[in-house]
């Protein structure tokens, strides 16, 4: 019977991090792959496809055939459809008829197994083996949600790139999920080629080593304020600036607002700085080829990650010690890429340590913090590691480290740093939240102020 092999991606990202996998053989052979693209976007008439994308062309031959996952099954949203359990035998005729599968053998290749679309695919194709790829940061957090066993006894491995080395990946722990590296070689190379797609980025500008700017789009997350999202682009040219840097690359969110980049041209006319804000939708890794930033700054973005890790290029952080307080609930998934940045590359503002001369925390440690966040995260989903989260939070809970618990969540939790029990009724005590709250509110402002 013949095998044919089903690649959902939703980014050209994930889809470099397929293209890499194939080539490096971490794919057994098959009669037929299909690359099933996935536009996830809240509006996706308005937003370019992964198979529309700048560089794409270069990624196609790997695959046989490309599908459209939203042509699927429109008029629903990718994001927030899944087939009633009556359904599924139906879906899957559809699904086998539209795609000319007949009685072939079908295996999956994945990204975020724990929602829709994934999820979908996978309950549509019962009994069908899933290798999920990971393609970001937050492979090395926990599963955001509690799978069925149905599903995630069938995931063989989780494939995911080498962003931090040695250190281990949580996710699917849970059903003794085997992590695997896409070998770095391989993903740098597919990168570079689409960094040699001169037709489609004939539009980005030859600026040679200039301080690049990630945007991503916080306030579209609830996480902050468009006003406070603005102010941090801000920080992050006037840092920019205090570093000696004159000419500054700001790449902004594909769905960011156009005010966003005429704030910053202001201030960067402000301050003497020559800015540049790119238009077209390419890879920040992309970037790093044509232009060798002579340092990368963003928020949690896991660009800085491949800027450090695969290219070797200095990097600096700002505003993740906010971020770590914003996030809600504890639960949230950003939670782990904003806790793997903070404590491993530099704050902006620390010329000392944007300048490599106080390394972050070594990778041991912050194994050891994962493990003790993620169960904080999710302790009905990870219950075997709440001994290595009271260890951890027994022996190295201070100052610095506070900023990744919360002591409401492990006094709800039991866990070393909670709540005196005489204190316990605190965080019930309405009158009491109330002033914290108030508290809390002041103390934004007076930032806000100070920061102005």
């Amino acid at each position: 019977m013949a095998k044919t092999q089903i690649f959902m991606a939703s980014t050209l990202y994930g889809t470099a991090t397929l293209a890499a996998a194939i080539d490096t053989d971490r794919f057994g052979p098959a009669d037929r792959r299909i690359l099933l693209v996935s536009n996830n976007a809240a509006t996706p008439e308005t937003t370019l496809s992964v198979d529309e994308m700048p560089g794409f062309a270069r990624l196609r031959d790997r695959f046989d055939e490309v599908r459209s996952w939203n042509e699927a099954i429109c008029p629903f949203h990718p994001g927030g459809w899944s087939p009633r359990s009556d359904d599924i035998p139906m879906w899957e005729r559809y699904v086998r008829l539209l795609w000319d599968l007949g009685d072939d053998d079908i295996e999956l290749a994945v990204e975020s197994i724990q929602v829709n679309p994934a999820l979908a695919l996978a309950q549509i194709f019962t009994g069908a083996p899933v290798d999920v790829y990971a393609d970001g940061l937050m492979s090395y957090g926990p599963t955001r949600n509690k799978i069925d066993p149905l599903v995630g006894t069938r995931v063989r491995r989780l494939l995911h790139l080498d962003l931090v080395p040695g250190l281990t990946p949580l996710l699917l722990t849970e059903f003794d999920v085997p992590p695997e590296i896409v070998p770095t070689e391989a993903f740098v190379k597919v990168l570079g080629q689409l960094a040699d797609t001169e037709t489609d980025l004939a539009d980005i500008p030859a600026i040679a080593e200039p301080a690049l700017l990630l945007g991503q789009y916080l306030s579209a997350l609830g996480i902050l304020t468009a006003e406070e999202e603005e102010e941090l682009h801000v920080r992050m040219v006037r840092g920019a600036a205090e570093l000696g840097h004159t000419r500054v690359v700001f790449k902004p969110h594909p769905s960011a607002p156009a005010r966003w980049s005429r704030l910053l041209e202001k201030e960067a006319e402000a301050i003497g700085v020559e800015l540049t804000v790119l238009d077209s939708p390419v890879l920040a890794e992309v970037l790093y080829q044509r232009m060798r930033p002579a340092l990368v700054i963003g928020c949690f973005s896991t660009g800085l990650l491949t800027a450090s890790a695969l290219y070797n290029l200095p990097v600096a952080r700002t505003g993740t010690e906010t971020l770590l307080e914003r996030l809600a609930p504890y639960q949230n998934s950003n939670r782990v890429p904003v806790t793997i940045v903070d404590a491993l590359l530099p704050d902006l503002m620390d010329k000392d340590a944007v300048t490599g001369r106080q390394p972050g925390m070594p990778t041991a440690r912050l194994g050891e913090l994962l493990v003790a966040v993620g169960f904080a995260m999710q302790p009905q989903i990870y219950p075997r590691r709440r001994t290595a989260a009271e260890r951890y939070l027994s022996q190295h809970l201070s100052p610095h480290t506070w900023r990744y618990f919360k002591r409401r969540r492990l006094t709800a939790l039991a866990l070393p740093g909670a709540l005196p029990s005489q204190l316990s009724f605190i965080p019930r005590n309405a009158a009491v939240r109330r002033v914290a709250r108030r508290a809390r509110s002041v103390k934004r402002t007076i930032k806000r102020t100070a920061l102005g």
